[in-house]
């Protein structure tokens, strides 16, 4: 449970301190003295209101807390970056897209549809790396500029959004440092209580992967309007490329595990457009391509 003392400080700019409230209540007990921070602080059923509901549904995170970190004040300056880093983030990821990627993956549907391999890989390389600059820049644009400019409007103090993932030696270390909103709840609302259940932990570990992969599927299906599995199955690949990863950096070096992570992102995500693009050009424009010749 979270909370911030109200006391003040002579810096400003000085984030408060996070305490619990329990640590908070011995600290009061400690020092014989009433702290009025106990007062303040939100205890159930108090926060079952509609500005609670709000403010946690605005909040850039996704486990709920009682008593969030807060800031004091509002750093116009830091905010005013934020917000201009989004435009011209959007901007660059549009240019991106529509000057490199989609005409990368329509010139990847024939030598994908023919299956010839060394057309298709060299598709492959030729959209990879507009994908990953795009993919990188979405990533700073999302995870840096977006959610820190709503904590800041909102006084979030808890931008803890990414850690060093691009320093990840394995895969596992990759998932659990690029996005730590759901990292955190995977691990508070699935991990830990499959554990409590009496499962291992390459069990509970199992489970957030099937989930994960089970919500990337949908979320690429229902908008494309096809089922098909490569979502899924990428995802699910990930645990064996894990225990792959992890035996090459304990065997090889942990430079040579960042490579395979490095490899997974820049190769993995380009290899899931072209086949999805692929299935959706044949499942919806099935009548147009009948007198195709995909050999010319």
């Amino acid at each position: 449970m979270w909370c911030r003392q109200t006391y003040y400080q002579k810096n400003t700019r000085e984030r408060r301190p996070s305490i619990t409230l329990a640590e908070l209540k011995k600290g009061v007990l400690d020092g014989g003295d009433e702290d009025e921070d106990v007062s303040k602080l939100v205890q159930y059923p108090d926060n079952l209101t509609y500005k609670d509901l709000l403010y946690f549904l605005c909040a850039p995170t996704l486990c709920y807390e009682l008593n969030f970190p807060r800031t004091s004040r509002v750093r116009k300056r830091f905010l005013l970056k934020r917000l201009l880093e989004v435009v011209i983030g959007v901007n660059v990821v549009m240019a991106l897209f529509q000057q490199w990627i989609i005409p990368s993956v329509r010139n990847s549907l024939i030598p994908f549809s023919n299956m010839d391999v060394a057309l298709a890989t060299e598709r492959l390389l030729k959209l990879a790396l507009p994908n990953h600059l795009c993919w990188l820049c979405f990533f700073y644009l999302m995870f840096h500029s977006f959610l820190n400019a709503v904590g800041e409007l909102l006084n979030f103090a808890d931008r803890n959004f990414y850690c060093d993932w691009w320093n990840a030696n394995n895969i596992d270390t990759f998932w659990r440092t690029w996005n730590m909103p759901v990292h955190r709840w995977c691990v508070r609302h699935l991990y830990i209580p499959v554990v409590q259940m009496g499962y291992s932990s390459r069990q509970a570990s199992t489970i957030v992967f099937l989930f994960s992969a089970v919500f990337h599927e949908y979320l690429v299906s229902v908008p494309l309007q096809i089922y098909k599995i490569w979502a899924f199955m990428g995802m699910m690949g990930q645990i064996p490329l894990s225990a792959i990863s992890k035996s090459i950096e304990k065997k090889l070096g942990p430079r040579i595990g960042n490579i395979i992570v490095w490899a997974s992102i820049i190769l993995g995500q380009p290899l899931c457009i072209m086949a999805y693009y692929h299935d959706y050009v044949v499942q919806h424009f099935k009548n147009s391509l009948n007198g195709t010749d995909y050999g010319s």
